[in-house]
């Protein structure tokens, strides 16, 4: 077990020159290296996503939230220091805010431990948050929020993005979407397929 506390001595041997900040207040344990590069990735990739608003209270979102209509959502850092990030989603019963779990090697909705089928896990947010906006996920794989005696579907519509994203990320974004296109990066130059790899989800 390898401990890295406020993870800035790994920062700087850190392979993944992403510019990513983990918050430095933030103490946690990382199992290994390979560990601690995941999140590190998965930062990135978030930051880049624009719908990743940082350190905002779960006040704050709901806030931001307020006036959005049903199924808008943002991803933002855990309160709780034992996890990394919240999913903070607008509903029809108002903001929801769902804990992200990770294991060491993917990530997760925080779920009933006595639901009957485990939940799916991905080695990125972004993928999850796809796989929950997607109409592939089906009607038997609905996520519940528990909000006291209510079950509320879990619906994810459309992201609350902190800024303009620039014409090439919602080129890339549109290529990421398109699966046809997808399987032909082999023919592209090796900088177009860079780009297309440092951030590979469609949202």
């Amino acid at each position: 077990m390898v401990t890295y506390s406020k993870l800035e001595p790994v920062m700087s041997s850190s392979p993944f020159d992403t510019g990513a900040q983990l918050q430095e207040d933030r103490y946690k344990m990382f199992g290994s290296q390979p560990e601690y590069q995941l999140v590190l990735k998965v930062m990135h990739k978030l930051q880049e996503s624009g719908f990743y608003w940082g350190a905002v209270s779960g006040k704050e979102a709901n806030g931001l939230l307020s006036a959005e209509p049903a199924g808008t959502f943002l991803v933002r850092d855990s309160s709780d220091n034992r996890h990394f990030f919240t999913l903070s989603v607008k509903t029809t019963s108002g903001t929801k805010n769902l804990r992200i779990q990770f294991d060491g090697t993917s990530f997760f909705l925080q779920t009933d431990p006595m639901a009957p089928s485990p939940v799916p896990s991905f080695d990125c947010v972004l993928k999850l948050v796809h796989h929950y906006m997607s109409s592939e996920a089906g009607p038997h794989s609905t996520f519940f929020i528990q909000t006291g005696m209510e079950k509320i579907p879990l619906e994810l519509l459309r992201p609350l993005t902190t800024s303009m994203s620039s014409l090439q990320h919602l080129c890339r974004k549109t290529v990421n979407g398109h699966l046809d296109v997808s399987s032909k990066r082999e023919q592209l130059p090796q900088g177009l397929k860079n780009f297309l790899e440092d951030y590979d989800a469609p949202i």
